[in-house]
C-alpha cells in the first residue's frame, strides 16, 4: 500500500506537495495557537486548522509546485547565481500574491465579508511581506541550490509550516490585541532575522 502510495505520487508530483501543505500548515497554527494564544488540546480552535490545512492542500500546495517547476524551466542550472534569482523573482512575484491570498482567503472562511476580507490585506500585507523578504530569499536559494526537483515542493512545505506560524500570528495579533505577550520582543525578533 505504501509502495503504491509513493509510486502515486512520483506520478503527480503536485499530490506530494498538496498533501505536505495539508498536513503542514495546520501544524503551523496549533504552533501558534499554543505559543500565542496559550491554548491546550481542549481548547484549540480544530475549526481554523482545518482552515488552514484547506488552504495549504488546495492553495499552496498546487501554486507552489507550479511555481517552483516555472523556475526551473526559467534557471535550468542549479547554481548560487541561478538560484539566488530563482529566490529574489519568487519574493517580488509569488510572495506578494500568496500573502495576499492567504490574508484574503482566510478571513473569507472565517466566514467574513469581502470587505472584511479587502481590509485584512491591506491592514496586514506589509507587515507579513517585510519579514518574507528576509526569510524567503534565504530559505529558497538554499532549497534551488541543493535539493534536488522532486523534493523542492517538500522542503518549501516545512519552511512553510514556519512562515504560516507567523502568519497565524500576524492574523491573530490585531483580531485579539489584548494578548499576554511581549508583541515587540516578538516583532523584532522576526524583523532581526
Amino acid at each position: 500500500m505504501f509502495r503504491n502510495f509513493v509510486n502515486f505520487t512520483n506520478k503527480y508530483k503536485v499530490i506530494r506537495g498538496m498533501i505536505s501543505y495539508g498536513m503542514l500548515w495546520p501544524c503551523g497554527s496549533l504552533i501558534e495557537q499554543t505559543a500565542i494564544e496559550k491554548r491546550t488540546f481542549r481548547t484549540y480552535d480544530w475549526m481554523k486548522c482545518v482552515r488552514f490545512s484547506l488552504f495549504g492542500f488546495f492553495f499552496m500546495g498546487p501554486t507552489i509546485y507550479v511555481w517552483i517547476r516555472l523556475a526551473g524551466c526559467m534557471w535550468p542550472r542549479t547554481d548560487i547565481k541561478s538560484s539566488l534569482c530563482k529566490a529574489i523573482t519568487e519574493q517580488t512575484a509569488y510572495d506578494p500574491m500568496a500573502i495576499s491570498s492567504f490574508l484574503f482567503f482566510m478571513t473569507l472562511m472565517e466566514g467574513n465579508t469581502f470587505d472584511d476580507a479587502k481590509r485584512e490585506v491591506s491592514d496586514k500585507f506589509l507587515d507579513a511581506y517585510k519579514v518574507g523578504v528576509i526569510y524567503w530569499p534565504c530559505v529558497q536559494t538554499v532549497n534551488f541550490a541543493f535539493v534536488p526537483a522532486r523534493n523542492q515542493v517538500v522542503f518549501t512545505s516545512f519552511f512553510s509550516m514556519c512562515w504560516t506560524t507567523f502568519l497565524a500570528y500576524v492574523k491573530f495579533l490585531q483580531l485579539h490585541p489584548p494578548v499576554d505577550v511581549d508583541h515587540h520582543a516578538v516583532d523584532i525578533h522576526f524583523l532581526e532575522m
